[in-house]
């Protein structure tokens, strides 16, 4: 019997209906499995090493959506909230977290979603609506950060305007909610057996929306109350518990026992530095190894083919004739980026002088922000790091560089941002085990910084600055082999050791084994060290120019190779700062520094 045009449609309906329903039930059987698992391993971590008392516990509890807002004194908030509360809370996360992807795995699973500090996002406000006109829980941190003293709300610190927003929007109450005593947690000794901190929880009674008010009024009533309310729940666990000045909210530092530490230059011996915080580096150990593990898992879609040694041959064959001048030469027929307008920002545009089999990777950018100079002003070039976690930081620090006169440009590297090719994550395919690609990758984003910066020397800039993270850093440090017109070079956390970074760092353990299956052995590629590698080279720009940045407890960028090139480039100054490889204190303390040198 021969089936109709509509029995087939209705049979093609019928399984994509199967499918979407499946993968809904799949999807739903996960995130279920996952939030138990959390809840539970939270409950017995917290149980062993705390001892919680909570206050109001059944104003967690309430049916409905509504939105938990929380002081915030310690990275362990939202989970021993979680802990205690009655519902299951989706926390807002800062929107830098999920761009690594198996940390953004890991917070998505939880059904946590991110949210931008710094601006209101469509999406992040549209996710929490839903969510709460759905009758679920949605927790945020008024405060923005982690706060403590005067600058806390605890203390009357003003409240930033999301909370009262999303409840005017949704309709819904706020529950407001103190937490204390969970900052002593970043203290080792509070890790011990049986020694379980004491932290107090007091859940405030709900604030309903004033639907009679106007929009503003309503908001500013809201925000009135929501102030009133932390404050008289702070007042009430330090009177129930009699709180002592130990129990109050400190600052992380202080928790730690890691006094401000003075910039380490080369003059200063290592025995005279500060003794390290043991804290500081399991935190930063365990930080950069689970970015280790999320770099080998995105470079394991990437394999190597039979040919790979013998192309690799060739390839260096070719090279070894090569000067760094000659490698980096910027070509003389091609179109160079084209001219700018003097808009607050621009974005500059331009064919790559090398193309890939990316189409996407063939058109260079880079983001120009002016300051109120002029042309004339000095530029400094901000170069991100490998599978950089967000722009908007960058963006800050452009604004910073504006109000002291310069321009900036924020580079989009090969492979980044607006050059991702689809199916790919931000920089995955600027360093895989295809070492042919990741070279004519760094020669690609050279190339186009001095393009870059002749087409500014055309407008008048006759001075630049480079600020460069990681692989950025990698680039800045070639850079300055080949260019000498800077007022700075501030590298930090760079990739000088190339040797280390492919043959024993723990971000290229999938790499090493893809080179070995291919019979690509170290000395095959040290013999591209002369173009590739900040440790064989010299600076054409005065040495005293440039500064190193040293995280102390990188597994990355190890500290021992930035002391060793910075050594080789005589004259120029290392700054070591107490961070893994990835953290945001080295960026605020090497424009510090540059502040102190006058850039």
């Amino acid at each position: 019997m021969t089936k109709t045009a509509g029995d087939i449609s209705s049979f093609r309906l019928r399984h994509s209906f199967v499918i979407r329903h499946s993968s809904l039930v799949i999807h739903s059987a996960f995130h279920s499995i996952a939030n138990r698992f959390a809840a539970l391993l939270m409950k017995v971590l917290f149980g062993c090493v705390a001892r919680v008392h909570v206050v109001g516990r059944e104003n967690a509890s309430q049916t409905g959506g509504f939105l938990l807002a929380a002081n915030h004194i310690s990275h362990f908030d939202p989970f021993i909230i979680s802990s205690v509360a009655g519902r299951k809370i989706d926390w807002m996360a800062m929107a830098e977290f999920f761009r690594f992807p198996m940390l953004g795995f890991l917070l998505r699973a939880v059904d946590a979603f991110p949210a931008d500090r710094d601006r209101a996002d469509r999406k992040t406000i549209r996710t929490a609506i839903e969510r709460l006109k759905g009758g679920r829980v949605i927790g945020l941190f008024p405060e923005g950060g982690i706060r403590d003293g005067a600058r806390s709300l605890l203390e009357g610190a003003p409240l930033r305007p999301g909370a009262s927003t999303l409840a005017h929007i949704a309709r819904i109450p706020i529950l407001p909610c103190v937490i204390l005593g969970s900052d002593r947690l970043y203290s080792k000794k509070r890790w011990l057996p049986l020694r379980r901190t004491p932290i107090w929880i007091a859940f405030g009674n709900p604030i309903p929306h004033f639907s009679k008010l106007e929009k503003s009024e309503e908001r500013a009533r809201v925000e009135h109350e929501l102030s009133a309310a932390f404050q008289n729940l702070y007042s009430e666990l330090q009177h129930r518990f009699r709180l002592t000045t130990d129990d109050l909210p400190h600052p992380p530092r202080e928790r730690v026992g890691v006094r401000r530490r003075v910039c380490a230059f080369k003059s200063r011996p290592a025995a005279a530095r500060s003794p390290q915080s043991k804290i500081t580096r399991l935190r930063a150990t365990a930080i950069d190894s689970l970015m280790c593990a999320s770099m080998n898992l995105l470079q394991s879609r990437h394999h190597l083919h039979a040919r790979s040694r013998h192309e690799m041959e060739n390839y260096v064959t070719v090279c070894e004739k090569l000067t760094a001048e000659n490698f980096y030469a910027v070509p003389n027929n091609v179109e160079i980026a084209a001219p700018v307008d003097t808009r607050l920002s621009a974005t500059i545009t331009w064919p790559s002088p090398i193309n890939t089999n990316f189409p996407a990777n063939n058109t260079a950018r880079a983001d120009f922000f002016p300051c109120a100079r002029g042309w004339r002003a000095p530029t400094v070039l901000m170069l991100h790091a490998l599978m950089s976690a967000s722009h908007i930081g960058y963006r800050r620090y452009a604004a910073r560089f504006n109000e002291l006169g310069w321009n900036a440009c924020f580079v989009h590297l090969p492979y980044h941002y607006s050059r991702v090719p689809r199916g790919y994550w931000n920089g995955e395919l600027a360093i895989t085990a295809d070492l042919i690609r990741n070279a004519e990758g760094l020669r690609q984003g050279v190339i186009e910084a001095r393009q870059l910066m002749a087409t500014l020397r055309e407008r008048g800039c006759e001075e630049f600055g480079v600020l460069g993270t990681s692989y950025g850093g990698w680039i800045g440090a070639l850079l300055a082999m080949v260019e000498r017109d800077f007022r700075f070079v501030a590298l930090m956390a760079p990739i000088v050791n190339v040797e280390h970074a492919i043959w024993k760092s723990p971000a290229a353990r999938f790499m090493r084994r893809e080179l070995r299956r291919a019979n690509i052995d170290p000395s095959l590629v040290a013999r591209h060290f002369h173009l590739s590698s900040p440790m064989h080279n010299q600076p054409l720009c005065d040495a005293g120019r440039v500064l190193f940045v040293s995280g102390e407890f990188d597994l990355i960028a190890r500290p021992e190779d930035v002391e060793e090139v910075h050594g080789k480039w005589r004259g120029s100054e290392l700054l070591r700062v107490p961070q893994g490889h990835f953290g945001y204190r080295m960026m605020r303390e090497t424009i510090a520094r540059l502040k102190e040198r006058g850039l």
